[in-house]
């Protein structure tokens, strides 16, 4: 998918962005570059294992495992962080797939290169159409998922049903920010906020609770959301505005998703 064009068209509109502040740059310059005004309130902090020797445990035996998956850009960070410091360096023969277009840009800048991706979609249903992930291909295969801890059991269900051994590696945590709810809740009853882009179910769920006695202000909010289960998961929270749903789990879906939910200027603003 090409980027989005340059030319603006948010006149000014005020997007929420509530990525891990680590992975929202790229993001806020797009929004800026297509004339908005971007502002950053993580809903989502990403910090390391409790206690890494459960993780070290199955790094110790990658020598074992025919494929790596790894779900998101935090699982290449904080996995490759782990695998190089706790044991130096990754098996040469293990096979890598990658679920997004992020999760395989910073696999390849550390020098890991990708084998399996999905060529449209950057999802997990997209992995798994891969045609080197149907059952005559992982039969019999040991294959160790990155992920943080939870999160959909998807891949794993589906591998173990056409045969491989499925393990996980999780290599970091998801928890609320620790600050934030103050600031957002103001943001919300002072009408500063047009847009919400979130990237996770949890990320909403958490929005929610930050929001406090703004909450029925956020509920008529505008979301621009990474996928269709978290457009589903808005619905069933009783967000009021149908979400714009990106095309694709990358930077330039969720802007893209932006132009598709945004009227032009004379035209009466966001719709």
């Amino acid at each position: 998918m090409q980027g989005p064009e340059t030319q603006p068209f948010l006149d000014h509109a005020r997007i929420l962005v509530t990525r891990p502040a680590h992975q929202a740059k790229a993001l806020c310059d797009l929004i800026v570059a297509a004339g908005g005004e971007a502002i950053l309130l993580p809903a989502i902090e990403i910090v390391p294992p409790d206690d890494p020797r459960t993780v070290h445990a199955v790094i110790d035996r990658l020598d074992d495992f025919d494929l790596a998956v790894f779900i998101s850009a935090n699982a290449v960070a904080y996995g490759d962080d782990l695998v190089r410091t706790h044991r130096g360096s990754w098996p040469p023969a293990l096979r890598i797939a990658a679920v997004g277009r992020r999760s395989a840009e910073q696999l390849a800048v550390r020098g890991l290169p990708v084998d399996i991706c999905p060529a449209a979609g950057y999802s997990s249903e997209s992995l798994l159409a891969d045609d080197a992930l149907q059952e005559a291909q992982v039969a019999g295969k040991h294959v160790i998922i990155f992920r943080g801890d939870g999160g959909r059991e998807l891949i794993a269900d589906t591998l173990s049903g056409r045969g491989a051994r499925v393990e996980y590696a999780e290599v970091y945590r998801r928890r609320p920010p620790s600050e934030g709810a103050a600031v957002f809740s103001r943001l919300l009853r002072e009408g500063w906020v047009n847009v919400v882009i979130v990237s996770s179910n949890e990320g909403l769920d958490n929005l929610l609770s930050m929001a406090g006695p703004a909450r029925p202000r956020l509920l008529q909010t505008r979301l621009v959301v990474i996928s269709e289960r978290t457009e589903a998961h808005a619905r069933e929270l009783g967000f009021e505005l149908t979400p714009c749903v990106a095309t694709e789990s990358s930077d330039a879906g969720l802007v893209e998703a932006l132009r598709a939910c945004y009227a032009p200027a004379g035209a009466g603003g966001l719709e």
